[in-house]
This record gives C-alpha cells, sequence and structure tokens, in this order.
C-alpha cells in the first residue's frame, strides 16, 4: 500500500482527536472552574487548576495564590484544593493538625459542610449551565419560524426551477388553509404524498396559485455522527431521487423505503450540484426516544430532513430562549436516564453507552458539519458530563454528595478506613464501565456488518 492512500485517512484521525480534545477540554474546563470559582467564594483555597494531567507545559500563578497549568495529557483535568491529598479531595495530605484554625477554614476537609457542598456540586451544576447558555444563544442565532409562513431561502432541488420566490408568503397547500409555524408539522403529515402539489401564495400583495415540490422532499438537512449515511458520504443538500430503482419524490417515501428494508443494503440514486451519482448503504437499528420516556427501534440511515424552502425566521425574546434551553437540558437529562435504565433491563441495545472512541467519532463527526454543529454537541456532552458526575458513586462528585449528606445527618463524616474501601469500590465501577464501554467502541461497529451476513446464510 502507498503512503499516500494512508494520507485521508490519517487526517480524520487527527481531525477526529483534535475535535475531541476541544470538546473535552471546554467541558472540563468549565467543570473544573465551577469547582474553582464556588470554593473560593466560600472560603475554600485552591492550590491548582490543572486542564490536563501529567507533566505540565505551562503555569502561573494568580494573585490568590492559585497555579493555572496545562500539562500534557489533554483527557480531563482537576482543582487540588489546599490539603487534598489528591486530585479528588479523597483525603487529606497529613498537613491539617499543623494548621491554625483561620488556615484550616481554607482547606476542604476543615471548611463548613455547606461549603464544601456547594463547592462540590459547582461542577456538574456549570456543566448544565454551558449547555443552557449554548442552547439558548444557538436558538437566539438562528431565530424561529414566524408567522405568516413566509418563503426566505430555497433548497436545491434537481429538474426545473421552483415556481415559489423568496418573500412569497404562504397561504394554502393543496387546498388546505395553512396553519401558524408551530402547528405546520402536523400540517404536512395530512397532505397527499405527491410530486407536486398546489400553493396558494401571496407575492407583491397578489394571490397566485402556483405548482411546486411537495414542502417535504427527500432532501438532507442534517447527519447523524456515525451513522451509514455520514459513513457513505451522503452530504448536506443532496436529495435522494430513487430508492432501489424506485422514485421517492417526499421524505415520507424515504422513510418507509428504509423502514421495509430491514436492514438489507439500498441502492440510492442522489441529486448533488447539478449531477446524479449512485451510493450503497444499509440501514442500521437506532433506539430513539418517544415524548413518554420509553424507547422505539427504527431502521434509519442517519439523514434528517429538511422543508423545500427555508422560512423566514425572527429573533426570539430572552424568556423563550431561555425556556428552550431549559427544556433542552432537561431533555437530554430525561433521556440519559431513559436510556440508561432500558439499557440495564435489556429493553434496548447497550451499544448506546459508547466509550471515548466513539465520543471521539462523534466530536469529530459533529465538527465536520459545521461550528454551529459542534458547539451544540459539546452542550450536549456538557450536560452528560455533568449528569455522569452527579451518581451517586464514592470518587464522583455525587459520592462525594452522599458522604456529605451522611455527615449532615450523623455528625460526622465516614470513617478514613471506610472512605478509603469506598473509594475503591467507586474506581472498579468506574473502571469497569470504562472498559464496558470501550469494549462497544470496538464491536457495536462490526455488528451491522455482521446483520446482513447472519440474514444471508
Amino acid at each position: 500500500m502507498e503512503l499516500a492512500s494512508l494520507i485521508p485517512q490519517f487526517g480524520n484521525t487527527l481531525y477526529t482527536i483534535a475535535a475531541f480534545i476541544i470538546a473535552l477540554s471546554v467541558i472540563v474546563a468549565v467543570h473544573e472552574y465551577g469547582h474553582y470559582i464556588v470554593g473560593r467564594w466560600s472560603g475554600i483555597k485552591a492550590d491548582v487548576f490543572s486542564l490536563g494531567f501529567g507533566p505540565v507545559l505551562w503555569s502561573r500563578p494568580d494573585k490568590h495564590g492559585t497555579v493555572w497549568q496545562v500539562a500534557a495529557l489533554p483527557f480531563g483535568g482537576y482543582v487540588k484544593f489546599m490539603g487534598d491529598a489528591n486530585a479528588a479531595s479523597a483525603g487529606d495530605d497529613g498537613s491539617l493538625e499543623d494548621l491554625d484554625d483561620a488556615t484550616l477554614r481554607q482547606t476542604m476537609h476543615g471548611a463548613p459542610l455547606w461549603a464544601r457542598t456547594l463547592t462540590v456540586a459547582a461542577g456538574p451544576v456549570f456543566n448544565f449551565f454551558l449547555s443552557f447558555f449554548v442552547f439558548a444563544a444557538i436558538l437566539m442565532w438562528r431565530g424561529v419560524a414566524s408567522d405568516p409562513l413566509t418563503v426566505d431561502e430555497l433548497r436545491p432541488m434537481p429538474g426545473e426551477a421552483i415556481a415559489l420566490l423568496p418573500g412569497d408568503e404562504i397561504l394554502a397547500i393543496a387546498g388546505v388553509e395553512t396553519p401558524k409555524v408551530e402547528e405546520f408539522g402536523d400540517f404536512v403529515d395530512e397532505l397527499p404524498q405527491n410530486p407536486t402539489l398546489e400553493y396558494l401564495v401571496r407575492r407583491d400583495g397578489d394571490d397566485r396559485l402556483l405548482t411546486a415540490p411537495h414542502p417535504f422532499p427527500p432532501s438532507v438537512s442534517g447527519l447523524t455522527p456515525g451513522s451509514a449515511a455520514m459513513e457513505t458520504d451522503i452530504q448536506v443538500d443532496d436529495v435522494i431521487v430513487s430508492v432501489d430503482g424506485d422514485p421517492v419524490f417526499t421524505f415520507e417515501e424515504l422513510r418507509e423505503k428504509v423502514a421495509a428494508s430491514e436492514g438489507s443494503e439500498l441502492a440510492l440514486v442522489i441529486w448533488r450540484d447539478g449531477a446524479e451519482i449512485e451510493k450503497n448503504l444499509a440501514p442500521r437499528t437506532m433506539d430513539l426516544p418517544r415524548a413518554d420516556g420509553t424507547f422505539e427501534t427504527r431502521y434509519l440511515i442517519g439523514i434528517t430532513g429538511g422543508m423545500l424552502f427555508t422560512p423566514r425566521a425572527q429573533t426570539p425574546g430572552l424568556g423563550e430562549a431561555a425556556s428552550y434551553g431549559v427544556n433542552q437540558t432537561i431533555y437530554i437529562v430525561r433521556s440519559s436516564l431513559s436510556g440508561l435504565y432500558h439499557m440495564a433491563v435489556g429493553a434496548i441495545s447497550s451499544c448506546n453507552l459508547r466509550g471515548p472512541i466513539g465520543i471521539a467519532q462523534t466530536s469529530g463527526a459533529a465538527a465536520s458539519q459545521g461550528l454551529s454543529n459542534f458547539i451544540w454537541f459539546i452542550a450536549v456532552l456538557s450536560t452528560a458530563v455533568g449528569l455522569l458526575n452527579l451518581f451517586p458513586i464514592p470518587i464522583l462528585d455525587g459520592g462525594h454528595l452522599v458522604f456529605f449528606a451522611y455527615e449532615a445527618v450523623t455528625g460526622s463524616p465516614p470513617g478514613d478506613r471506610a472512605l478509603r474501601i469506598l473509594m475503591s469500590i467507586g474506581l472498579a465501577l468506574i473502571a469497569t464501565l470504562m472498559a464496558f464501554a470501550l469494549t462497544n467502541d470496538f464491536l457495536c461497529p462490526l455488528i451491522p456488518q455482521l446483520v446482513p451476513q447472519l440474514r444471508h446464510n
């Protein structure tokens, strides 16, 4: 094999690693800064704030006596508070007995229970706040479709030029009056699945009857990272014109073809920039959350459909954006907890739990779709990291909070021996979980390749 043939793959690997490091570094920095700043506000002194582990590449002390540093291994970070034996604040370094009361108050172990609780809880809370802020900011930047439904920009489509024009107000489609934007999704589901439909539009004050493609054609507006479509190099703005030789004119027709395949390979003809290209791919099963918290398993190729046109949008108010940010963060938390439960009881595949390799691949895939998609992914991952850290497992923030709750009830913290045992158990649990997730990273990608072979044997 020539070296030149390896360059694209090598470049993609570096891109994936870089995207993963950036995403993880942002999330870790926000998490640890939460610990640091709330600890400082509550009177606990931080000796070191480190982004990364291992040999120190750069460091600088600040006026508060904290050394800020960047280390060589960029796969995490920590805040070491005064008196801590290690970065996990598990035990003291043996110097507490020699400290006076005022200095002891500045350590994690000598601070009041309320100060320690707020400092530990701040890490996950800051992760949730990052997610909330990003979701709200992206909604503000993208805007929300406004009534009345008005064409802002047309998507590229095969065939003759679309009769619609930017600025057209959509009054009715297929003889049915267009509802409010928030109800448009249900409205489209009731439309005939025809290649073209009649549109009643208002243009320059005049009402006109036009013929144009279905409002939800089989076009690609987004790709799911790690999906069959992304791995087959399907791109945003591609239009699927046929599946296994049968023409498709609406996204619903495409969805039905994919579902009927039951994972068998499909031959797609795709229109891209005025030319038709052929792609073969096999749909994969994916577990999708329902509104009631349960999951459904469907065959998907990993593309998101889009409207025939981009509707005219307006900037939402701060209240609407904030509500969206909160609801989106809560949705991710609920879906994650529901997913873990359904995996534990065997209702959905355990392949939904991915390790560092899978997360890195998703990071690279999200980054390849543009900056806004990458920032969105960081927000989703930040929520997941915040939630994971709240699990009541010793060594995680949630485990420390359980110890603090025990101290609040009994009046004293767990003994040193019990603490060491619990920390060892927590470390073993985390190591087991990481090993399982890493195994999934290697084995789960092979399953879609094996299923078609098993079906035909």
